[in-house]
């Protein structure tokens, strides 16, 4: 346990000073996920990281990473779910899915590697960088290339709190409308909160909510990954079997959790801040084995397939929405 403190107390180091630093007024619209991920990568490209942290970077990439996202159950409840609506859901599962084939077909069309491309395509349509790193259990793709999707996606994310009010605004969207359209469009939890508040607290509601039950739909969509990659190794002659992703059995036990009620609210808000925390460590560790000179071979064309798809989602999300829910 001795080896993996100095690698953990440097990433909860820097988790800490983005969370700080998210609260600064000038950079408050840069996720702490974002930040920690910018602090680690700023280390690892300047200074570099001392070989005696090695092992707690690894271990809060991957155990705290996954302790992290089980945690992620506490802030849904299948009572929220159902505050949506069985059309509202329809159309948030109706967008996943469309979003997640769209930009592995797109990937595929511009010639981006298949793990760059599964990963922008989870965190697109599912949400964000908890999705990403989800996925990556089943895809595993190098620290480059969950940094790569990560900050792909916070961009575009970023872009969608700006401009979805102003689309909203001028197409005159009801609130409810609104809230589910950022819902089961924009990318991060934090972003679709953003957004949505600017429509009032009806659509901020409703935003949250939709977006929750998009979150839902990250266990589904990795187990499937997991099975398709195993199925994938198997043709290919190598019938190594992708590990179970047992986090998420046990994310989905924590959303039951909360969905009885078995803790008061005030246990439940410090798990969510924990996990917020313990997301910021895992994603700080990441910064701080990446290395910007392999980021910048990757090129320019996963961020148009990132691009795609975020046009994508944003389009067809709101073209069900004016049909079935307006």
């Amino acid at each position: 346990m001795s080896k993996l403190l100095p690698g953990i107390a440097l990433a909860a180091v820097l988790a800490w000073l983005a969370r700080w630093l998210h609260g600064v007024p000038a950079i408050s619209g840069i996720s702490a996920l974002m930040l920690a991920i910018i602090l680690g990568m700023a280390i690892r490209n300047t200074t570099g990281v001392p070989k005696a942290m090695q092992d707690g970077i690894r271990f809060s990439m991957r155990r705290i990473l996954r302790f992290a996202i089980m945690l992620l159950g506490f802030q849904i409840s299948m009572s929220q779910i159902r505050q949506v609506g069985g059309l509202g859901f329809a159309i948030v599962v109706a967008t996943l899915v469309g979003t997640f084939l769209f930009t592995l077909w797109l990937g595929r069309r511009l010639g981006v590697d298949p793990k760059v491309t599964e990963l922008i395509a989870a965190g697109t349509s599912i949400c964000g960088a908890s999705a990403v790193v989800a996925t990556n259990t089943v895809t595993e793709g190098s620290d480059e290339d969950v940094a790569y999707a990560i900050a792909i996606i916070t961009a575009l994310g970023t872009v969608s709190i700006l401009l979805y009010p102003l689309a909203s605004a001028a197409i005159g969207m009801p609130a409810a409308s609104y809230g589910l359209w950022t819902g089961a469009s924009i990318h991060e939890i934090a972003q679709v909160i953003a957004a949505a508040f600017q429509g009032g607290s009806v659509s901020a509601q409703y935003g949250a909510i939709s977006k929750l039950s998009r979150v839902v739909l990250l266990a589904p969509v990795v187990f499937t990954l997991g099975y398709l990659a195993t199925r994938r190794r198997s043709a290919e002659g190598n019938p190594a079997k992708v590990p179970t992703p047992w986090f998420l059995v046990g994310f989905l036990a924590m959303i039951a959790v909360n969905s009885a009620g078995l803790l008061n609210k005030a246990w439940t808000a410090n798990l969510v801040t924990a996990n917020q925390f313990l997301l910021a460590v895992a994603l700080a560790a990441m910064g701080l084995e990446t290395s910007v000179a392999k980021l910048r071979s990757a090129g320019l064309r996963p961020f148009l397939v990132g691009g795609g798809a975020w046009v994508f989602i944003s389009v067809v999300s709101l073209g069900l929405i004016r049909v079935f829910y307006w």
